[in-house]
């Protein structure tokens, strides 16, 4: 994963323990106290929303313990590889786009991030400037031409 990518998830998990967490265990406290816990709707919600919450802490703590972390700096400008920024051109279109190849916990589509497992992200992998790639989308078939790689 990128650097800016490890910061998320770090600081996401950070929230969950300092803000969702202490929440959650007010709520079942709150909830507690209204009695008779057999048939209390609000217990059981607050109950199911902290295993929600612990399994979310384990998954984020796991991702982060075994992150291969990239420096995009780093890398080889030559073929399109993971943490690569790639300008493409719509061969159709002429309308030009550029993505970073992130991993799948990184991407977002509006910050210009594609996941490396997506269909454009797989078909853009290993490719250098100038190749064109072909893509079957919901829209139907598009070609992007690689104009660089930065």
């Amino acid at each position: 994963m990128t650097p800016q990518g490890y910061e998320m998830l770090k600081n996401e998990l950070a929230h969950i323990k300092s803000v969702e967490r202490p929440r959650n265990i007010q709520a079942i406290e709150e909830a507690r106290a209204h009695g008779d816990l057999s048939e209390n709707a609000e217990f059981d919600a607050a109950k199911d929303r902290q295993g929600f919450i612990e399994a979310k802490i384990h998954e984020l703590s796991y991702k982060l313990g075994h992150a291969d972390i990239i420096d995009p700096r780093n890398l080889p400008k030559d073929k399109a590889v993971f943490g690569t920024k790639v300008v493409l051109e719509n061969v159709e279109t002429g309308d030009v786009f550029e993505y970073q190849l992130v991993g799948p916990d990184e991407s977002n589509i509006e910050q210009g991030r594609i996941s490396v497992s997506s269909p454009l992200g797989k078909s853009l992998l290993g490719r250098k400037p100038g190749e064109e790639v072909q893509l079957n989308a919901p829209g139907g078939e598009r070609r992007y031409e690689i104009i660089e790689i930065l």
